[in-house]
Protein backbone atom coordinates (compact mmCIF):
# COMPACT_ATOMS: atom_id res chain seq x y z
CA UNK A 1 0.00 0.00 0.00
CA UNK A 2 1.36 3.46 -1.16
CA UNK A 3 2.02 6.06 1.57
CA UNK A 4 -0.46 9.03 1.72
CA UNK A 5 1.40 11.96 0.43
CA UNK A 6 2.33 14.75 3.07
CA UNK A 7 3.42 18.02 2.82
CA UNK A 8 7.34 18.98 4.07
CA UNK A 9 8.17 21.86 7.04
CA UNK A 10 10.55 24.50 6.12
CA UNK A 11 13.51 24.98 8.73
CA UNK A 12 11.99 28.52 9.71
CA UNK A 13 12.74 30.02 13.13
CA UNK A 14 10.17 31.96 15.27
CA UNK A 15 12.87 34.99 15.18
CA UNK A 16 16.55 35.45 15.52
CA UNK A 17 18.14 34.05 18.20
CA UNK A 18 21.81 36.20 16.98
CA UNK A 19 23.61 37.42 14.51
CA UNK A 20 26.83 37.55 12.92
CA UNK A 21 28.35 39.74 9.68
CA UNK A 22 28.19 38.24 6.45
CA UNK A 23 32.03 39.18 5.97
CA UNK A 24 33.03 37.79 9.12
CA UNK A 25 31.09 34.23 8.25
CA UNK A 26 32.83 34.35 4.67
CA UNK A 27 36.61 34.93 6.49
CA UNK A 28 35.20 31.99 8.85
CA UNK A 29 34.28 29.29 5.99
CA UNK A 30 37.77 30.24 3.72
CA UNK A 31 35.84 32.57 1.10
CA UNK A 32 37.97 35.42 1.55
CA UNK A 33 41.00 33.90 1.38
CA UNK A 34 39.88 31.66 -1.57
CA UNK A 35 39.02 34.92 -3.38
CA UNK A 36 42.37 36.56 -2.59
CA UNK A 37 44.44 33.92 -4.02
CA UNK A 38 42.80 32.27 -6.69
CA UNK A 39 41.06 33.74 -9.57
CA UNK A 40 37.74 33.85 -10.55
CA UNK A 41 36.35 30.67 -8.46
CA UNK A 42 32.63 31.38 -7.83
CA UNK A 43 30.63 28.52 -9.22
CA UNK A 44 30.91 29.55 -12.95
CA UNK A 45 29.01 27.22 -15.11
CA UNK A 46 27.46 25.12 -12.79
CA UNK A 47 23.70 24.92 -12.54
CA UNK A 48 22.21 24.57 -9.26
CA UNK A 49 18.80 23.37 -7.63
CA UNK A 50 16.91 24.78 -4.68
CA UNK A 51 13.82 22.86 -3.53
CA UNK A 52 11.68 25.19 -0.65
CA UNK A 53 9.66 23.86 1.66
CA UNK A 54 6.02 25.52 3.19
CA UNK A 55 5.93 27.10 6.50
CA UNK A 56 2.22 26.14 6.54
CA UNK A 57 -0.27 23.56 4.84
CA UNK A 58 -1.52 25.36 1.72
CA UNK A 59 0.62 28.27 1.23
CA UNK A 60 2.64 28.54 -2.13
CA UNK A 61 5.05 31.03 -1.12
CA UNK A 62 8.07 29.29 -1.70
CA UNK A 63 9.95 31.45 -4.92
CA UNK A 64 12.99 33.47 -4.87
CA UNK A 65 13.12 37.21 -5.66
CA UNK A 66 15.42 37.66 -8.39
CA UNK A 67 16.12 41.14 -7.33
CA UNK A 68 16.94 40.37 -3.52
CA UNK A 69 19.80 37.53 -4.71
CA UNK A 70 21.05 40.35 -7.02
CA UNK A 71 20.30 37.96 -10.39
CA UNK A 72 18.40 38.34 -13.42
CA UNK A 73 14.86 37.28 -14.02
CA UNK A 74 16.32 34.70 -16.57
CA UNK A 75 18.75 33.50 -13.81
CA UNK A 76 15.47 30.85 -12.61
CA UNK A 77 13.17 28.40 -13.50
CA UNK A 78 10.25 28.28 -10.89
CA UNK A 79 8.90 24.78 -10.93
CA UNK A 80 5.74 23.82 -9.09
CA UNK A 81 3.24 20.42 -9.11
CA UNK A 82 -0.03 19.93 -7.48
CA UNK A 83 -1.16 16.63 -5.96
CA UNK A 84 -0.71 14.01 -6.99
CA UNK A 85 2.14 15.54 -8.55
CA UNK A 86 2.29 13.73 -11.68
CA UNK A 87 2.93 17.03 -14.00
CA UNK A 88 4.28 20.17 -13.15
CA UNK A 89 4.17 23.79 -14.29
CA UNK A 90 7.44 26.05 -15.25
CA UNK A 91 7.92 29.78 -15.58
CA UNK A 92 10.71 32.43 -15.96
CA UNK A 93 9.09 34.81 -14.53
CA UNK A 94 9.24 36.94 -11.87
CA UNK A 95 6.26 37.11 -10.17
CA UNK A 96 4.13 34.44 -11.81
CA UNK A 97 0.55 32.82 -11.05
CA UNK A 98 2.48 29.33 -9.31
CA UNK A 99 3.46 30.75 -6.17
CA UNK A 100 4.66 33.84 -4.39
CA UNK A 101 7.93 35.41 -2.71
CA UNK A 102 9.15 32.96 0.27
CA UNK A 103 11.44 35.45 2.88
CA UNK A 104 13.43 31.96 3.43
CA UNK A 105 14.18 31.17 0.35
CA UNK A 106 15.58 34.88 -0.52
CA UNK A 107 18.11 33.88 2.53
CA UNK A 108 18.74 30.85 1.51
CA UNK A 109 19.25 32.08 -1.87
CA UNK A 110 21.85 35.03 -0.51
CA UNK A 111 23.47 33.22 1.07
CA UNK A 112 24.23 30.17 -1.81
CA UNK A 113 24.51 32.83 -4.54
CA UNK A 114 23.59 35.84 -3.67
CA UNK A 115 25.59 38.39 -5.62
CA UNK A 116 25.83 40.47 -2.23
CA UNK A 117 27.55 37.70 -0.30
CA UNK A 118 26.82 34.48 -1.87
CA UNK A 119 29.48 31.62 -1.65
CA UNK A 120 28.73 30.94 -5.37
CA UNK A 121 28.14 34.39 -7.06
CA UNK A 122 28.63 33.49 -10.30
CA UNK A 123 26.36 29.73 -11.13
CA UNK A 124 24.86 29.21 -13.95
CA UNK A 125 21.17 29.10 -13.66
CA UNK A 126 18.97 28.11 -10.25
CA UNK A 127 16.13 25.74 -10.41
CA UNK A 128 13.89 26.88 -7.67
CA UNK A 129 11.03 23.90 -6.96
CA UNK A 130 8.89 23.86 -4.77
CA UNK A 131 10.06 21.14 -2.65
CA UNK A 132 6.89 18.40 -2.37
CA UNK A 133 6.86 18.99 -6.31
CA UNK A 134 11.01 17.99 -5.95
CA UNK A 135 10.65 15.76 -3.51
CA UNK A 136 7.32 13.44 -4.95
CA UNK A 137 7.97 14.25 -8.96
CA UNK A 138 11.62 14.42 -9.42
CA UNK A 139 12.70 12.18 -6.44
CA UNK A 140 10.20 9.50 -6.93
CA UNK A 141 9.19 9.71 -3.07
CA UNK A 142 6.09 7.19 -3.02
CA UNK A 143 5.10 7.91 -6.51
CA UNK A 144 8.25 5.51 -7.32
CA UNK A 145 8.53 7.26 -10.84
CA UNK A 146 11.58 9.66 -10.33
CA UNK A 147 12.55 12.41 -13.33
CA UNK A 148 15.60 13.72 -14.10
CA UNK A 149 17.06 17.06 -13.32
CA UNK A 150 19.47 19.44 -15.36
CA UNK A 151 21.20 20.01 -11.74
CA UNK A 152 24.63 18.47 -9.60
CA UNK A 153 24.26 20.83 -6.58
CA UNK A 154 20.97 20.41 -4.74
CA UNK A 155 20.88 22.54 -1.70
CA UNK A 156 17.66 21.26 0.43
CA UNK A 157 16.85 23.33 3.36
CA UNK A 158 13.39 21.91 4.43
CA UNK A 159 12.91 18.74 6.53
CA UNK A 160 10.58 15.75 6.72
CA UNK A 161 10.19 16.62 10.29
CA UNK A 162 11.27 12.91 11.00
CA UNK A 163 13.58 9.93 9.95
CA UNK A 164 11.79 8.42 7.08
CA UNK A 165 14.05 5.77 5.73
CA UNK A 166 11.92 4.84 2.58
CA UNK A 167 12.83 9.11 1.45
CA UNK A 168 16.40 7.91 2.28
CA UNK A 169 16.93 5.46 -0.30
CA UNK A 170 14.73 7.52 -2.54
CA UNK A 171 17.64 10.03 -2.59
CA UNK A 172 20.36 7.58 -2.47
CA UNK A 173 19.31 5.83 -5.41
CA UNK A 174 18.65 9.36 -7.23
CA UNK A 175 22.10 10.14 -5.74
CA UNK A 176 24.26 7.11 -6.96
CA UNK A 177 22.18 6.71 -10.46
CA UNK A 178 22.69 10.76 -11.44
CA UNK A 179 25.79 11.69 -9.64
CA UNK A 180 23.54 14.54 -7.83
CA UNK A 181 24.79 15.94 -4.36
CA UNK A 182 21.72 16.92 -2.00
CA UNK A 183 23.17 18.99 0.70
CA UNK A 184 20.36 19.59 3.34
CA UNK A 185 20.10 21.19 6.55
CA UNK A 186 20.05 18.65 9.45
CA UNK A 187 17.10 19.68 11.57
CA UNK A 188 15.91 22.45 13.92
CA UNK A 189 17.87 23.27 16.60
CA UNK A 190 17.73 21.07 20.35
CA UNK A 191 16.11 18.23 17.69
CA UNK A 192 17.99 15.45 16.20
CA UNK A 193 18.77 15.35 12.49
CA UNK A 194 15.62 14.19 10.20
CA UNK A 195 15.24 13.23 6.93
CA UNK A 196 16.48 14.04 3.97
CA UNK A 197 19.88 15.36 5.83
CA UNK A 198 19.79 11.43 7.28
CA UNK A 199 20.65 9.97 3.61
CA UNK A 200 23.63 7.94 3.72
CA UNK A 201 24.80 9.79 -0.12
CA UNK A 202 24.31 13.41 0.67
CA UNK A 203 25.47 15.61 3.38
CA UNK A 204 23.49 16.86 6.29
CA UNK A 205 24.52 20.29 7.54
CA UNK A 206 24.37 21.95 11.23
CA UNK A 207 25.38 25.43 12.64
CA UNK A 208 29.13 25.89 13.88
CA UNK A 209 28.42 28.40 16.66
CA UNK A 210 25.21 27.45 18.57
CA UNK A 211 26.25 25.78 22.14
CA UNK A 212 23.00 23.12 21.84
CA UNK A 213 22.22 21.88 18.44
CA UNK A 214 21.35 18.41 19.54
CA UNK A 215 21.69 16.64 16.45
CA UNK A 216 23.42 13.64 15.91
CA UNK A 217 23.57 10.37 15.06
CA UNK A 218 20.35 8.74 13.70
CA UNK A 219 18.28 6.22 14.91
CA UNK A 220 20.93 3.17 13.57
CA UNK A 221 23.84 5.36 14.81
CA UNK A 222 25.31 6.92 12.03
CA UNK A 223 27.67 9.63 12.14
CA UNK A 224 25.15 12.71 11.28
CA UNK A 225 25.64 15.83 10.81
CA UNK A 226 28.22 15.63 8.17
CA UNK A 227 29.95 19.41 8.38
CA UNK A 228 28.71 22.95 10.36
CA UNK A 229 28.66 26.31 8.62
CA UNK A 230 28.41 29.53 10.66
CA UNK A 231 24.62 31.17 11.40
CA UNK A 232 23.99 33.92 9.62
CA UNK A 233 21.70 35.80 9.69
CA UNK A 234 20.56 33.50 12.72
CA UNK A 235 20.76 30.15 13.70
CA UNK A 236 18.88 28.16 11.73
CA UNK A 237 20.40 25.10 10.10
CA UNK A 238 18.27 26.49 6.96
CA UNK A 239 21.12 29.27 6.27
CA UNK A 240 24.11 27.11 6.78
CA UNK A 241 23.41 24.53 4.48
CA UNK A 242 23.33 26.63 1.25
CA UNK A 243 26.81 28.11 2.43
CA UNK A 244 28.62 24.45 1.82
CA UNK A 245 25.67 24.10 -0.86
CA UNK A 246 28.04 27.21 -2.51
CA UNK A 247 31.09 25.72 -1.55
CA UNK A 248 30.23 22.35 -3.86
CA UNK A 249 29.54 24.68 -6.34
CA UNK A 250 32.66 26.48 -6.22
CA UNK A 251 34.86 23.05 -5.75
CA UNK A 252 32.61 21.40 -8.85
CA UNK A 253 33.70 24.51 -10.92
CA UNK A 254 37.26 23.97 -10.27
CA UNK A 255 37.35 20.22 -10.86
CA UNK A 256 35.60 20.61 -14.25
CA UNK A 257 38.21 23.70 -14.93
CA UNK A 258 41.07 21.04 -14.57
CA UNK A 259 42.11 22.48 -11.05
CA UNK A 260 42.54 19.24 -9.47
CA UNK A 261 44.22 17.72 -12.99
CA UNK A 262 42.88 15.75 -16.15
CA UNK A 263 40.66 13.28 -14.78
CA UNK A 264 37.66 16.18 -13.77
CA UNK A 265 35.41 13.23 -14.24
CA UNK A 266 36.96 11.76 -10.60
CA UNK A 267 37.58 15.36 -9.48
CA UNK A 268 33.71 16.37 -9.74
CA UNK A 269 32.10 12.89 -8.64
CA UNK A 270 30.01 13.58 -5.62
CA UNK A 271 32.02 11.42 -3.54
CA UNK A 272 35.24 13.24 -4.48
CA UNK A 273 33.42 16.51 -3.28
CA UNK A 274 32.16 15.06 -0.44
CA UNK A 275 34.95 14.40 0.68
CA UNK A 276 37.19 16.83 0.13
CA UNK A 277 34.38 19.06 2.06
CA UNK A 278 34.51 17.20 4.77
CA UNK A 279 38.28 16.79 5.02
CA UNK A 280 38.80 20.62 4.57
CA UNK A 281 36.57 21.35 7.59
CA UNK A 282 38.43 23.14 10.54
CA UNK A 283 37.99 21.27 13.90
CA UNK A 284 35.84 23.94 16.47
CA UNK A 285 36.91 23.81 20.64
CA UNK A 286 35.30 20.71 21.99
CA UNK A 287 35.00 18.46 17.78
CA UNK A 288 35.64 14.84 19.43
CA UNK A 289 34.29 11.13 17.88
CA UNK A 290 35.32 9.47 20.98
CA UNK A 291 31.69 9.25 21.75
CA UNK A 292 30.21 5.77 22.18
CA UNK A 293 27.22 4.16 20.96
CA UNK A 294 25.69 0.95 21.28
CA UNK A 295 29.15 0.12 21.88
CA UNK A 296 30.26 2.30 18.81
CA UNK A 297 32.66 4.50 18.31
CA UNK A 298 31.24 7.50 16.00
CA UNK A 299 33.45 8.46 12.84
CA UNK A 300 32.18 11.91 13.46
CA UNK A 301 30.91 14.51 16.23
CA UNK A 302 27.08 14.68 16.92
CA UNK A 303 27.88 18.24 17.36
CA UNK A 304 29.80 19.32 14.49
CA UNK A 305 30.43 16.76 12.01
CA UNK A 306 33.81 16.16 10.00
CA UNK A 307 34.19 20.14 11.57
CA UNK A 308 33.43 23.80 10.27
CA UNK A 309 33.35 24.42 6.41
CA UNK A 310 36.18 25.98 5.04
CA UNK A 311 36.21 26.41 1.61
CA UNK A 312 39.92 26.89 0.75
CA UNK A 313 40.92 24.39 2.39
CA UNK A 314 38.95 21.82 0.32
CA UNK A 315 39.89 24.08 -2.54
CA UNK A 316 43.46 23.24 -1.97
CA UNK A 317 43.38 19.42 -1.06
CA UNK A 318 41.38 19.26 -5.22
CA UNK A 319 44.71 21.23 -6.54
CA UNK A 320 46.77 19.07 -4.82
CA UNK A 321 45.79 16.59 -7.48
CA UNK A 322 44.66 12.89 -7.66
CA UNK A 323 47.29 10.46 -7.00
CA UNK A 324 46.75 6.49 -6.61
CA UNK A 325 47.70 4.13 -4.07
CA UNK A 326 51.52 3.09 -3.80
CA UNK A 327 50.68 -0.81 -3.55
CA UNK A 328 47.25 -3.10 -2.73
CA UNK A 329 47.67 -6.33 -1.30
CA UNK A 330 45.17 -8.81 -0.62
CA UNK A 331 44.67 -10.21 2.58
CA UNK A 332 42.70 -13.09 4.29
CA UNK A 333 39.29 -12.04 5.58
CA UNK A 334 39.71 -10.82 9.32
CA UNK A 335 43.42 -11.17 9.66
CA UNK A 336 45.90 -8.25 10.30
CA UNK A 337 47.35 -5.78 7.82
CA UNK A 338 50.56 -4.33 8.68
CA UNK A 339 52.51 -2.02 5.92
CA UNK A 340 54.38 -3.75 3.97
CA UNK A 341 57.90 -2.90 2.64
CA UNK A 342 58.30 -0.21 -0.12
CA UNK A 343 60.07 3.02 -0.73
CA UNK A 344 57.70 4.62 -2.88
CA UNK A 345 55.69 7.81 -1.31
CA UNK A 346 52.67 10.22 -2.16
CA UNK A 347 54.71 13.59 -2.42
CA UNK A 348 51.97 16.04 -2.02
CA UNK A 349 50.60 16.30 1.47
CA UNK A 350 47.96 17.41 0.24
CA UNK A 351 45.65 15.48 -2.26
CA UNK A 352 43.16 13.15 -3.17
CA UNK A 353 42.09 9.77 -5.08
CA UNK A 354 39.08 8.48 -6.63
CA UNK A 355 39.94 4.52 -6.60
CA UNK A 356 38.00 1.06 -6.73
CA UNK A 357 38.73 -1.58 -4.04
CA UNK A 358 37.83 -5.29 -4.91
CA UNK A 359 37.48 -7.89 -2.12
CA UNK A 360 36.42 -11.67 -1.99
CA UNK A 361 34.70 -14.01 -0.53
CA UNK A 362 37.98 -15.00 1.65
CA UNK A 363 39.54 -11.97 1.46
CA UNK A 364 39.89 -8.26 2.36
CA UNK A 365 41.61 -6.24 0.16
CA UNK A 366 43.94 -3.15 1.24
CA UNK A 367 45.23 -0.14 -0.90
CA UNK A 368 48.67 1.22 0.90
CA UNK A 369 49.13 4.84 0.35
CA UNK A 370 52.96 5.73 1.57
CA UNK A 371 53.73 9.67 3.38
CA UNK A 372 56.99 10.49 4.21
CA UNK A 373 56.36 13.85 6.89
CA UNK A 374 59.79 15.11 7.79
CA UNK A 375 60.74 18.99 7.53
CA UNK A 376 63.84 21.32 8.40
CA UNK A 377 62.14 22.14 11.53
CA UNK A 378 63.22 20.85 14.81
CA UNK A 379 61.18 19.06 17.06
CA UNK A 380 58.19 19.27 14.12
CA UNK A 381 54.51 18.07 14.83
CA UNK A 382 52.19 17.21 11.73
CA UNK A 383 48.48 17.13 11.99
CA UNK A 384 46.77 14.25 10.11
CA UNK A 385 43.19 14.61 8.66
CA UNK A 386 42.01 12.02 5.93
CA UNK A 387 38.62 11.43 5.35
CA UNK A 388 36.90 8.07 2.85
CA UNK A 389 33.43 8.23 1.33
CA UNK A 390 31.61 5.52 -0.61
CA UNK A 391 28.08 5.61 -1.32
CA UNK A 392 25.10 3.47 -0.38
CA UNK A 393 24.84 1.69 -4.06
CA UNK A 394 21.44 2.23 -5.88
CA UNK A 395 18.28 -0.07 -4.52
CA UNK A 396 20.82 -1.37 -1.95
CA UNK A 397 19.34 -1.73 1.88
CA UNK A 398 22.92 -1.95 2.71
CA UNK A 399 27.00 -0.90 2.32
CA UNK A 400 29.95 -2.03 1.89
CA UNK A 401 32.06 -2.32 4.98
CA UNK A 402 35.11 0.14 3.77
CA UNK A 403 37.58 1.11 6.85
CA UNK A 404 40.44 3.42 7.60
CA UNK A 405 43.95 2.40 9.05
CA UNK A 406 46.64 4.78 9.81
CA UNK A 407 50.02 2.76 10.77
CA UNK A 408 53.69 4.06 11.52
CA UNK A 409 55.28 2.51 8.94
CA UNK A 410 58.92 2.03 10.82
CA UNK A 411 57.17 -0.30 13.44
CA UNK A 412 53.66 -1.72 12.42
CA UNK A 413 52.23 0.46 15.18
CA UNK A 414 48.49 1.59 14.42
CA UNK A 415 48.44 5.18 15.07
CA UNK A 416 44.58 5.42 14.51
CA UNK A 417 41.65 3.63 12.76
CA UNK A 418 38.18 4.63 11.60
CA UNK A 419 36.17 1.27 11.55
CA UNK A 420 32.45 2.32 11.37
CA UNK A 421 29.54 -0.57 10.54
CA UNK A 422 27.27 1.40 9.29
CA UNK A 423 28.67 4.92 8.11
CA UNK A 424 29.79 5.14 4.35
CA UNK A 425 32.44 7.65 5.72
CA UNK A 426 35.51 7.37 7.56
CA UNK A 427 37.28 9.67 8.72
CA UNK A 428 40.76 9.89 10.90
CA UNK A 429 42.19 13.04 12.28
CA UNK A 430 45.62 13.36 14.35
CA UNK A 431 46.91 16.20 15.62
CA UNK A 432 50.70 16.42 17.56
CA UNK A 433 51.96 13.76 15.14
CA UNK A 434 55.70 12.60 15.21
CA UNK A 435 57.79 12.68 11.77
CA UNK A 436 58.30 9.56 10.49
CA UNK A 437 56.76 7.28 7.53
CA UNK A 438 53.34 6.82 7.72
CA UNK A 439 50.73 3.98 5.69
CA UNK A 440 47.18 5.51 5.32
CA UNK A 441 44.90 2.31 3.98
CA UNK A 442 41.87 1.82 2.60
CA UNK A 443 40.80 -1.78 3.53
CA UNK A 444 37.67 -3.39 2.36
CA UNK A 445 36.17 -6.30 4.01
CA UNK A 446 35.44 -9.32 2.34
CA UNK A 447 32.99 -12.19 3.49
CA UNK A 448 29.50 -10.91 3.01
CA UNK A 449 29.56 -7.65 0.99
CA UNK A 450 27.06 -6.02 -1.53
CA UNK A 451 29.56 -6.17 -4.40
CA UNK A 452 33.14 -7.31 -4.59
CA UNK A 453 34.03 -3.94 -6.25
CA UNK A 454 33.34 -0.79 -4.48
CA UNK A 455 34.73 2.87 -6.10
CA UNK A 456 35.70 5.25 -2.76
CA UNK A 457 37.04 9.07 -2.60
CA UNK A 458 39.99 9.45 -0.36
CA UNK A 459 40.98 12.97 0.56
CA UNK A 460 44.40 13.78 2.61
CA UNK A 461 46.03 16.82 4.57
CA UNK A 462 49.42 16.76 6.35
CA UNK A 463 50.95 19.61 7.67
CA UNK A 464 52.60 21.48 10.35
CA UNK A 465 52.21 25.03 11.41
CA UNK A 466 54.55 27.58 12.26
CA UNK A 467 54.05 31.22 13.39
CA UNK A 468 57.36 33.19 12.56
CA UNK A 469 58.25 36.66 14.18
CA UNK A 470 60.38 38.58 13.11
CA UNK A 471 61.56 42.39 13.53
CA UNK A 472 61.29 45.44 11.20
CA UNK A 473 62.26 48.57 12.78
CA UNK A 474 60.42 49.26 15.15
CA UNK A 475 57.57 46.97 14.65
CA UNK A 476 57.63 43.00 15.15
CA UNK A 477 56.20 40.99 11.41
CA UNK A 478 53.94 37.77 12.47
CA UNK A 479 53.57 35.74 9.56
CA UNK A 480 52.26 32.48 8.95
CA UNK A 481 51.08 30.52 5.94
CA UNK A 482 47.51 30.65 4.33
CA UNK A 483 46.71 26.95 3.92
CA UNK A 484 45.56 25.97 5.89
CA UNK A 485 43.05 28.25 6.69
CA UNK A 486 41.31 28.37 9.98
CA UNK A 487 44.09 30.03 12.87
CA UNK A 488 44.10 32.95 13.98
CA UNK A 489 46.91 34.37 16.53
CA UNK A 490 46.41 34.96 20.06
CA UNK A 491 48.67 37.08 22.55
CA UNK A 492 49.64 37.55 26.06
CA UNK A 493 51.69 39.53 28.08
CA UNK A 494 53.02 36.54 30.97
CA UNK A 495 53.16 33.11 30.37
CA UNK A 496 53.10 32.14 33.80
CA UNK A 497 49.46 33.37 34.27
CA UNK A 498 48.43 33.28 30.62
CA UNK A 499 45.66 35.39 29.47
CA UNK A 500 45.41 34.32 25.88
CA UNK A 501 43.49 36.43 23.75
CA UNK A 502 43.17 38.08 20.13
CA UNK A 503 41.76 40.97 20.92
CA UNK A 504 43.59 44.37 20.05
CA UNK A 505 45.48 42.40 17.39
CA UNK A 506 45.25 43.82 13.68
CA UNK A 507 43.19 41.59 11.33
CA UNK A 508 46.01 39.65 9.04
CA UNK A 509 46.60 40.93 5.40
CA UNK A 510 47.62 38.11 3.17
CA UNK A 511 50.91 38.70 1.05
CA UNK A 512 52.78 35.73 -1.11
CA UNK A 513 50.46 33.56 0.38
CA UNK A 514 51.23 34.27 3.73
CA UNK A 515 49.07 36.25 6.86
CA UNK A 516 51.00 38.77 7.80
CA UNK A 517 50.37 40.99 11.01
CA UNK A 518 52.34 44.40 11.94
CA UNK A 519 52.60 45.07 15.31
CA UNK A 520 54.20 48.29 17.20
CA UNK A 521 57.37 46.46 18.86
CA UNK A 522 57.70 48.98 22.26
CA UNK A 523 53.49 48.32 22.37
CA UNK A 524 52.83 44.63 21.37
CA UNK A 525 52.89 41.90 23.52
CA UNK A 526 55.83 39.29 24.56
CA UNK A 527 54.13 36.09 23.78
CA UNK A 528 51.96 34.88 20.49
CA UNK A 529 50.80 31.40 19.58
CA UNK A 530 48.40 29.83 16.62
CA UNK A 531 45.11 28.46 17.63
CA UNK A 532 41.96 27.35 15.64
CA UNK A 533 38.22 28.62 16.33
Amino acid sequence: MKKSLKRMLVFALAGFLGATGRAQTLDAIGVTVLRAVTTNLNGTGIRVGQPEGNATVGQTNYEVNPSVAGQPTNFFTYIYGTSPYLTVSTSTNFPNALGIESGHADTVANNFYGTDHGVATNVAHVDNYEANTFVYYYIGYVLNNPHSISERIVNQSFTFGSVDTTADQDYDNYAAQNSVLFISGAGFLNTNVWSPATCYNGMGVGVSDYSQPTYGPTPDGRSKPDIVAPHYPDYSTSYAAPQVAGAAAVLMQAGLRGDGGGDTNSAVDIRTLKALLLNGAVKPAGWTNVIWTNGTRLVLDTNYGAGVLNVFNTYKQLAGGKHGYNFSTNVPAGTPHPPVVMTNAISVWSGWDFNTNTSSGSADAVSHYFFNLTNSVSNATFTATTTLVWNRQSGQASINNLNLFFYKAANSNLVACSTSLVDNVEHIFVPKLAPGRYDLQVLKKGGSFVSAGEPYALAWEFFTETLNASKSGTNVVLSWPVFPDGFHVEATANLSAPNWSASGLPSPVVTNNRNMILLNAANAPQFFRLRTP
